[in-house]
């Protein structure tokens, strides 16, 4: 329960709005690194540093990229979940989750390298394969892929999904179509807290909206992710993919709520409305997909060891060799065994500070999750390209550029959480005309 009993006058007419100037110099920081960042990776990206740099640094884009973009996709997933259920204890942390989502939009910027043909070559192999066989077939990749000397029969039959036109088109959509879920569902809240008669209209307008945003979360994120993770290998199979790459997201967006909450509060703000009981319930929330995670993860690896099919063991194969095994098992006992020991007592998932570390601890577990799932396939790839006589010499490039990891994380993290700060500084920190915030403040579990 909160503090005490929340009555309506103690909710703010006008609501609760961050002071723009105690978060000025922070998004002005985030905004200088993101641009000086984005900089130096102009040049990385187009090989003006060298081949090598330009391959090793396409992979660490793509994981920088995606990680921030799991974050903004798991924020839309809380926000429909919550208009979906109807949830009373969520309204007061739905604006949070809002603005989380609302980053995704965005996310379209630092998402364009991965449109250049000179950072495909790198990380895609099959879309060279693709414009090798439109050369060889006359101006028919079909042709090319199924007869001469680029003859690939797995991606001849892929070809309805894997073919370049196609992948353009979809990257283009995934951003405009859910960026425009969040948006519409996030304007429908943020009008509620001018709506000189606030009542349920809104909100039935929001869950009847959220049913069908749930699908275009799901589609999105999960083609999303075969789309720019899983075709760096396209040759592997996996019908587990996107629910694993979802369960990864929602538990990482939860404990970015989690901080963002704790961090308002510690400035002085949702006090009246946002109180012990609503941390135990997101704890019990990531508590939840510790579990999930485990769980889908063991799953894919349980039914491909099982099964031992070459196209479907590879991927385990190359994340079992050159150290990687290493970091398989830490995400066991890291990312499932520990988080799962010390989330199960109740009473410390009310405490703040044991939860901001345990959020920033799931961070870096995810941090781990996606390395492990992406940077793998830089040696193999980018030896491909720079040293196609020397399969053997890839392992000099199994760590690649370490420096390069980070300049892409930073650069893409400053400008994921300049957004976030943008979005939490434009609108009111609560949906205070909501009929359910007192419910919400008064909440027990």
């Amino acid at each position: 329960m909160a503090h005490h009993l929340v009555t309506s006058a103690e909710i703010p007419e006008e609501g609760e709005r961050l002071e723009v100037d105690r978060l000025k110099k922070i998004r002005t920081i985030c905004l200088i690194v993101a641009g000086a960042g984005g900089l130096l990776s102009i040049p990385a990206l187009f090989g003006w540093f060298g081949d090598g740099v330009q391959g090793s640094y396409s992979f660490s884009w793509l994981y920088g990229f995606f990680f921030f973009t799991t974050l903004a996709m798991g924020g839309c997933f809380w926000t429909l979940l919550h208009n979906v259920s109807n949830s009373g204890w969520g309204v007061s942390v739905r604006r949070v989750m809002e603005n989380v989502g609302y980053v995704f939009p965005w996310m379209f910027i630092p998402m364009l390298p991965l449109l250049l043909p000179e950072v495909q070559t790198y990380l895609y192999e099959w879309m060279d394969k693709h414009r090798l066989a439109k050369e060889a077939g006359g101006g028919s990749t079909s042709y090319g892929l199924h007869h001469g000397p680029t003859a690939d029969h797995l991606l001849h039959v892929k070809y309805w999904y894997l073919n370049l036109e196609f992948w353009y088109v979809r990257m283009l959509c995934y951003f405009p179509i859910l960026g425009f879920v969040i948006y519409f569902l996030r304007k429908l809240s943020v009008d509620q807290d001018t709506d000189p008669t606030p009542g349920t209209s809104r909100l039935k307008r929001a869950r009847f909206h959220s049913c069908w945003g749930v699908p275009v979360l799901a589609v999105v994120l999960t083609f999303l992710a075969i789309d720019v993770v899983k075709t760096l290998d396209y040759k592997w199979f996996s019908t587990m993919w996107g629910v694993y790459v979802f369960a990864g997201s929602a538990l990482s967006a939860m404990a970015v709520i989690i901080l963002v909450t704790i961090a308002l509060r510690r400035m002085g703000y949702l006090k009246n409305v946002v109180g012990p009981e609503h941390d135990h319930l997101m704890g019990k929330l990531i508590f939840a997909f510790t579990v999930f995670w485990a769980y889908i993860s063991f799953d894919q690896y349980f039914l491909y060891w099982y099964a031992n099919i070459t196209e479907e063991t590879r991927y385990f194969i190359l994340r079992n060799t050159s150290g990687w095994n290493y970091v398989s098992i830490v995400l066991v006992f890291g990312h499932f065994v520990a988080p799962f020991l010390l989330l199960i007592r109740q009473d410390l998932k009310r405490r703040n500070g044991y939860m901001i570390v345990m959020a920033c601890y799931l961070l870096f577990m995810h941090m781990i999750d996606l390395y492990h799932m992406i940077i793998p396939e830089r040696g193999p790839s980018v030896t491909k390209v720079l040293h196609p006589h020397s399969p053997d010499s890839w392992a000099l490039w199994l760590n690649g550029s370490i420096v390069g990891d980070v300049v892409a994380f930073v650069t893409v993290g400053c400008f994921f959480v300049y957004i976030l700060l943008r979005n939490i500084g434009s609108v009111a920190l609560y949906p205070h005309r909501d009929p359910r915030i007192l419910e919400s403040a008064n909440v027990h579990n």
